[in-house]
């Protein structure tokens, strides 16, 4: 298959990488021009801008968007509009709120699949989990590339009509935000609590065997042996917070309670107001440094 992506950052990156190793032929752009020679080098066919990654596509376009949510979405939509018609497909893998995907869906000609990516640039050998929503043919049209982005073919699926993907993607992050806020205060608890114990050790039993193992506790023992028992200078500081916020407000219209995902939430935007002195609070400053665990954010530190 032929393939044109659009935006070369991290995540758009590996969506190139993945696809050239599959055997499928990218066509790549990007603002950034080092961006750009870096696909290039890889194997893909770089494109000066939009428009000409278009033309330089066949006739059943199939283009795939990896640029930040919001405005550059609708922006390289409005580029794209005047060569796409309703045989071509358009991906757009970022996080886009689920409401503009539905919109997106309604006014562009080509068929619209939102797909939200899971794994991060940290799943780069492994492949993301990717939950696709829009037009049944369009998703069976992009399943040899779905295959080779995700995991594999039980890494993707189908969640529904215009927008589901972006809300199952949604739900995800909330889900997401109370692990690891959970996480954190047991760790919190083990760290101030009656015995001296090697947080690391803990995590690394706990990942083999135990009822609550998973990839975020890997991050855990990761973030453990990498900063030592205490975190190091890690701040009490999380970032982000947009996806849990869109989850929380969609769970008030819905009337479901998320008591977790809200107590999480809170605790992320209080992270960044409290002020307080000294290392602040276990629990947000481990899940500051799992944000780096699988999605290579910058870690806010404290001076010692």
């Amino acid at each position: 298959m032929q393939l044109g992506v659009i935006g070369l950052g991290r995540m758009g990156q590996i969506v190139v990488d993945r696809s050239l190793e599959a055997g499928h032929d990218v066509v790549a752009f990007d603002l950034d021009e080092e961006a750009v020679a870096t696909a290039a080098d890889a194997g893909a066919t770089p494109a000066e801008s939009v428009v000409d990654l278009a033309e330089r596509l066949g006739d059943d376009k199939r283009i795939w968007l990896m640029v930040p949510a919001g405005e550059p979405v609708d922006a390289a939509l409005d580029d794209l509009d005047p060569h796409l018609d309703g045989d071509d497909v358009v991906v757009d893998g970022g996080n886009s709120y689920f409401e503009d995907s539905v919109r997106r869906a309604e006014s562009t000609d080509a068929a619209y699949l939102d797909c939200g990516t899971s794994g991060g640039p940290a799943s780069a050998e492994e492949g993301f989990s990717l939950m696709v929503g829009g037009p049944e043919w369009a998703y069976e049209e992009l399943v040899p590339v779905f295959d080779a982005v995700a995991t594999g073919p039980d890494g993707h699926d189908r969640m529904g009509s215009a927008g589901s993907g972006h809300y199952v993607k949604m739900v995800h992050n909330g889900v997401e935000y109370a692990l690891m806020q959970t996480y954190g205060e047991g760790f919190e608890l083990l760290a101030n609590g009656r015995y001296d114990l090697d947080l690391e050790s803990v995590a690394r039993t706990w990942n083999n065997g135990a009822v609550i193992r998973s990839w975020l506790l890997e991050l855990c023992e990761e973030a453990f042996r990498e900063e030592g028992n205490h975190l190091g200078t890690v701040a009490d500081r999380v970032e982000g917070g947009s996806t849990g916020t869109w989850t929380v407000q969609e769970a008030l219209e819905q009337e479901v309670p998320v008591p977790l995902i809200y107590q999480a939430l809170a605790e992320r935007f209080d992270s960044r107001s409290s002020g307080g002195e000294g290392p602040g609070r276990f629990s947000r400053r481990l899940a500051n440094r799992l944000r780096y665990g699988f999605g290579r954010h910058d870690v806010p530190r404290r001076e010692e």
